[in-house]
C-alpha cells in the first residue's frame, strides 16, 4: 500500500523513497526502469540516491518519467519538487546539507515510525574529534564525525561486572556507561547554569564516546546503549545550537533520531525533532521548523504524556507564527493549552525535567509576541525571566523587550533588554545574544531617546564579554564540515 503524504511540506526525496520501497525496488532497479521507459541510459542508482537524500531535485524530464514509472500523480510530484527547492534555501549555509538530510530522515520516520532508519550493513559510528577547551580557548569547537579520539574498554567496575567504560586519553576524563542517568542528568544540570559556548565541546565529546561504545558493543549492550546514545545526541545537539553551531546541532539531532528509532522510543524521537525544529526557527528557517515540528508531534503519537505533547504543539505554534501562518499558530496554541491542563510532572520522561507551567506559559507568550499580541504576551514572558536562570532571562527577556517595543514602551524595552544582555553574558549562550540582536536593530531607529543611547553604550561595553558563535576548525585552508554519524 502506498503511504499517504505526511503533514507539513512534502519533499520529493522522501516521497520517491516511499513509493520505491512500497514496490520493493532497489535504487538500481528504479534507475533501470526509468532508463527503459525514457529510452536513455544515462541514469544510475547514484542519481536516484541523490534525489532521495535531497542532494538534488529531479528536473522536469525525469519528473515526467518518475510519475509514469512510480505511479505518482504529476501534480503531487511537482509540488514536492517545488517544496524541496524552496526549503533548500537554508539561511545558515554551513548547515544546509545537514538540514536537508534531517528533513528527509524526518519524513521517512513519519511515514513509518517503527521502521529502521539505520543504514544497511554492520553498525558503525563516527565519533567526534574534540579540541579540549582551555582558558585561552573556552569555546573550542567539536565537530561530529571525524577520526575517533577515544577508546573503549570493558572492565570490572563498581556498578557491576562487565560495565562499559569509555575514557579519553587526552583529558583523563572517564565516562561510566553503566549509570547513564547519572552523567546525563549532571550534564543537563550544567546546561541550566551555563550555555553552549562553554558546554558544546563537552557534550560532543560525551556523544562521541557513547557512539563508539555502541559500535563496539554486542547485541545486548547495543540495545542498552541506544537510548543513551539518543539522549546524548539530543543534548549535544541542543548545546551545539546554543553555541551558534547549527550544522553541528542538526547532525547530532540526525543521529539522535536514528538512535531513538532503533531503540523503539517514539517519544524521544519526537523530542529530538522538536529540538531540531526549535533550532531552525531560531536561525530564520520557519518553513523547515514547521515541517519538523509537525513530524515530531505526529510521530510521537497520542500516547505521549501531556507535557511532551504540549511542548511539541508549542514548537508547531512558534514555527507557524514565524512563517506567517497565523491561523495554524492559533490552533496549535489553543491545543497546547488544552493539553497542558492535564500536565503531570510525575508522568513525564526524565529528559523533560525542565518543563513546568511557568515554562509553558512563557512559550505561549513568545508565540503571542510573534503574532502581534504584546499585551497578552507581556505577563507570560515576564514570568519566564526567572532569577538564577540566566539563559531563560536572556532569551525570554529578548522577546519581552520586543513586546514592550510593540506597545510603544521604549524605556521599558531598554531596561529589559539591558537585563537580558547581562544575563546573556553570564549564560554564555549565543542563541540568547541572537534574540537581543533583533531588539538592538529595532532600537537603532530611535537613537534620539536617552534610554536608547544608554542601552547602546551598555551593548558596546558588554560586547567583548558576549559569547561568540563557534565555527568548525580550519583544515588545510578550508572549513571542515560535520560528517554524518551513523549507528
Amino acid at each position: 500500500m502506498i503511504p499517504p503524504p505526511p503533514h507539513g511540506p512534502e519533499l520529493s526525496g522522501p516521497l520517491l523513497a516511499r513509493f520505491r520501497l512500497a514496490r520493493g525496488w532497489s535504487q538500481a532497479q528504479l534507475a533501470a526502469r526509468l532508463c527503459a521507459a525514457a529510452g536513455v541510459a544515462t541514469l544510475s542508482r547514484h542519481e536516484v540516491s541523490r534525489w532521495e537524500r535531497q542532494v538534488r531535485v529531479p528536473g522536469e524530464f525525469w519528473l515526467d518519467w518518475l510519475a509514469v514509472v512510480l505511479g505518482i500523480p504529476r501534480a503531487r510530484l511537482s509540488g514536492a519538487a517545488a517544496a524541496s527547492r524552496h526549503t533548500g534555501a537554508y539561511p545558515a549555509t554551513d548547515g544546509s546539507r545537514a538540514r536537508r538530510a534531517l528533513l528527509a530522515l524526518a519524513q521517512r520516520w513519519l511515514a513509518d515510525p517503527h521502521g529502521s532508519l539505520l543504514p544497511p550493513g554492520p553498525p558503525t559510528a563516527r565519533t567526534p574529534t574534540t579540541r579540549t577547551p582551555t582558558a585561552h580557548n573556552p569555546t573550542a569547537h567539536t565537530s561530529i564525525g571525524d577520526t575517533p579520539t577515544t577508546h573503549a574498554s570493558t572492565d570490572e567496575m563498581p556498578g557491576g561486572a562487565g560495565a562499559t567504560r569509555v575514557s579519553g586519553p587526552a583529558s583523563g576524563d572517564r565516562l561510566t556507561l553503566d549509570d547513564p542517568a547519572g552523567w546525563l542528568a549532571g550534564l543537563r544540570r550544567l546546561d541550566d547554569l551555563s550555555g553552549g559556548a562553554d558546554l558544546a565541546g563537552l557534550g560532543a565529546s560525551r556523544l562521541g564516546r557513547v557512539a563508539r561504545a555502541v559500535r563496539l558493543a554486542g547485541p545486548s549492550g547495543r540495545r542498552r546503549l541506544l537510548p543513551v546514545l539518543a539522549e546524548a545526541a539530543q543534548l549535544a545537539g541542543w548545546l551545539a545550537a546554543d553555541a551558534g553551531d547549527p550544522a553541528g546541532g542538526l547532525t547530532a539531532y540526525r543521529l539522535g533520531l536514528r538512535a531513538a528509532t532503533a531503540a523503539g522510543d517514539r517519544m524521544l524521537a519526537g523530542h529530538v525533532l522538536g529540538s531540531a525544529s526549535h533550532l531552525l526557527a531560531g536561525v530564520g528557517d520557519p518553513s523547515g521548523a514547521l515541517s519538523l515540528a509537525h513530524a515530531a508531534y505526529t510521530g510521537a503519537g497520542p500516547d505521549a504524556p501531556a507535557g511532551l505533547r504540549a511542548v511539541l504543539l508549542h514548537r508547531v505554534a512558534l514555527a507557524a507564527a514565524l512563517d506567517g501562518r497565523h491561523a495554524t499558530a492559533g490552533q496549535a496554541l489553543a491545543a497546547a493549552g488544552r493539553v497542558a491542563d492535564r500536565y503531570d510532572p510525575r508522568r513525564e520522561p526524565p529528559w523533560l525535567y525542565w518543563l513546568d507551567p511557568t515554562e509553558l506559559a512563557a512559550m505561549t507568550g513568545r508565540t503571542l509576541a510573534v503574532l502581534g499580541r504584546p499585551l497578552r504576551a507581556e505577563p507570560l514572558l515576564r514570568a519566564g525571566c526567572r532569577p538564577g536562570q540566566p539563559r531563560a532571562t536572556a532569551v525570554y527577556g529578548g522577546w519581552l523587550a520586543r513586546a514592550y517595543l510593540d506597545l510603544g514602551e521604549v524605556e521599558q524595552a531598554c531596561a529589559v533588554a539591558g537585563e537580558a544582555l547581562l544575563a546573556a553574558v553570564r549564560a554564555g549562550s549565543v542563541r540568547a545574544t541572537g534574540q537581543l540582536a533583533e531588539v538592538g536593530r529595532r532600537l537603532a531607529a530611535q537613537r534620539a531617546e536617552p534610554a536608547v543611547r544608554r542601552h547602546a553604550a551598555l551593548v558596546t561595553a558588554a560586547r567583548p564579554y558576549l559569547p561568540r558563535r563557534v565555527t568548525p576548525p580550519v583544515v588545510r585552508g578550508r572549513r571542515r564540515r560535520p560528517a554524518s554519524v551513523d549507528t
